[in-house]
């Protein structure tokens, strides 16, 4: 085999290789012969065949022809220029652009005697080219990573779904006027394959964002944003007018945020809404859709995840004739599930409930959802003016957040109605001194409010791939475990590198709350005006677990890890 070798014309790089005696004539003859026959990159074959690192060549390769090194691992994605080289042409020539310049563009190779692909891609591009060494195994990963997002972008998007794109209404007049110039077949598939793919994965937002240099669409997924894709960067103006066609907004107006909302009709029997939101920046229009699934409505009061005695006090507060009930946490925290629960708990023929939201999320079958619209003079309060005179016997209000609505809200709870509502706040505890603040009367608040609920999501591990851990105790009781909890049999659990059915360890969500009743004792030191560490420290007294505790138990059942409670809890 090596005398064959012999006969073989050394390739530009080899020869190289062989001057710097870091291979033998024979050995580049070798490798050489199994290129050819493997129909490989010399570059390539020599470092499978762990003759030479690829770093070593790129270095000496730099050196000897003089042209610049540059470590791949160092460069952020988000600058690749937005004009790029084409796809097969990238991966047949080994080559990727890095930056453009003054209509020079800077390009990576890791074979810089390849004078015939800087050729062929020079000729396509019509620009100057100027060579980079970089390394050929990061080489590879990055134009694999590049054509993946340029496939998910828009090539490949046949939609063989019998889905269908409604705006729920009449549509705009402008639609028509516009047809050219959103209908556009690369670009409403491309939403469409966005939309299934973001349903398929189990996301809650889409995030559409320009940039100077570049477009890209990412989902939050179990309450993370991860990138999916970067669509070439001249599509973002004709997505932006289609997504505002199909939400029912204003096409022509592009400097003012606007608010829709579109439905995905996927078959007969399952409809998804959208929450559609632009916003201008600098270098065009961001979107995010909000997907709001009428099934999450549906689930039950035990996919939600709530311990059984905080289970218990939640539905024994909301079957009452009267009071307030609210549900506190910051944005994302999964209120308005835990509300739509218990109103689809509620509701049945013998009562009469009303909601007024901001907008509303998932439309209930026998319940009266009206949309607040400030603009218009319906504020939370205005509505909740018009339900009293509605005979109503639960009212669902989105959100207190003023201290007139507040007042209603405490008036109706006194007067015979079962109340629910939220309020942006850390704890149970510090939502009654919020209320204080927001001026309500104590005696208002002692005798109105019957339950508080806080709550935030943690991500849930994956049953497939989640793996034990051992963990010192001393660490753990640092975290907020007790020595009452070590008496029991259980086993932590942490995150994997995760599986191919789940996100790094994670899949879905899990509550973690913290249910606190307003009893007696409570009342009393809201009326004698007691701060938050008084009222918390009562509700421990009477078994509430805060939202650490109530974390910590799920990590006890195996269900989120440490890192997750942590991250979400405040101690």
């Amino acid at each position: 085999m090596a005398a064959n070798a012999t006969t073989i014309k050394l390739s530009g790089l080899a020869r190289m290789l062989v001057q710097e005696k870091l291979l033998s004539e024979t050995e580049a003859n070798l490798a050489q012969v199994q290129a050819n026959t493997l129909r490989v990159p010399f570059i390539t074959q020599i470092i499978a065949g762990k003759r030479i690192t690829a770093e070593k060549i790129a270095e000496v390769s730099s050196h000897a022809f003089g042209f610049p090194y540059f470590n791949l691992d160092a460069f952020n994605p988000d600058y690749l220029p937005a004009k790029s080289i084409d796809a097969k042409l990238m991966q047949t020539n080994r080559v990727i652009a890095l930056q453009n310049r003054n209509n020079v563009l800077f390009v990576g190779i890791s074979d810089p005697t390849n004078l015939h692909s800087l050729d062929s891609v020079q000729f396509q591009m019509g620009m100057t080219l100027s060579p980079v060494v970089v390394e050929d195994d990061k080489l590879g990963r990055w134009i694999d990573k590049v054509v993946e997002s340029k496939d998910t972008s828009m090539k490949s998007l046949d939609m063989d779904g019998d889905f269908d794109l409604d705006m729920g209404g009449e549509e705009l007049a402008q639609e028509a006027e516009n047809t050219q110039e959103v209908d556009d077949a690369p670009v409403v598939k491309f939403l469409n394959k966005m939309l299934i793919d973001a349903i398929n994965m189990g996301a809650s937002d889409l995030h559409f964002e320009p940039y100077e240099k570049f477009y890209r669409v990412r989902y939050r997924v179990d309450g993370i944003l991860k990138d999916i894709t970067q669509p070439p960067l001249a599509i973002k103006d004709k997505l932006a007018s289609r997504i505002k066609v199909i939400s029912s907004m204003d096409i022509s107006e592009k400097r003012i945020p606007q608010d829709g909302r579109m439905k995905l009709v996927l078959s007969k029997t399952r409809t998804i809404d959208f929450r559609v939101s632009t916003l201008p920046l600098i270098h065009g229009e961001k979107i995010v859709m909000r997907i709001l699934d009428p099934s999450s409505a549906t689930l039950g009061i035990e996919a939600l995840g709530y311990e059984p005695l905080q289970k218990e006090r939640l539905l024994s507060a909301v079957s009452r004739p009267y009071g307030l009930v609210l549900v506190t946490g910051p944005t994302g925290s999964g209120k308005t599930v835990s509300l739509y629960t218990c109103l689809n708990i509620l509701n049945n023929p013998g009562v009469n409930i009303a909601t007024a939201e901001d907008p509303c999320e998932i439309p209930l079958a026998g319940i009266n959802q009206v949309n607040v619209n400030d603009k218009q003079g319906l504020t939370f309060a205005a509505a909740l003016k018009s339900f009293l005179r509605q005979d109503p016997d639960i009212i669902m209000i989105g959100e207190i957040r003023d201290l007139e609505t507040a007042d209603m809200a405490i008036k109706a709870a006194s007067t015979g109605h079962m109340v629910l509502s939220t309020l942006h706040t850390n704890d149970a505890p510090s939502t009654l001194t919020r209320l204080l603040n927001m001026g309500v009367a104590p005696f208002n608040i002692a005798s109105a409010v019957s339950l508080i609920t806080a709550q935030r999501l943690a991500r849930r591990l994956c049953k497939n791939c989640k793996v034990p851990i051992d963990v010192p105790k001393e660490a753990l009781l640092g975290v907020g475990f007790r020595e009452e909890d070590f008496e029991e049999k259980w086993q932590l659990y942490g995150p994997s590198e995760g599986c191919e059915m789940c996100n790094a360890g994670y899949k879905g969500r899990v509550g973690i709350y913290q249910v606190m009743p307003i009893t007696d004792a409570i009342s009393r030191i809201i009326m004698a005006q007691g701060n938050a560490i008084d009222i918390a420290d009562q509700a421990r007294k009477e078994g509430v677990n805060d939202l650490r505790r109530s974390g910590i138990l799920k990590v006890m059942q195996g269900l989120t890890s440490i890192a997750e409670v942590e991250s979400c809890t405040n101690e």
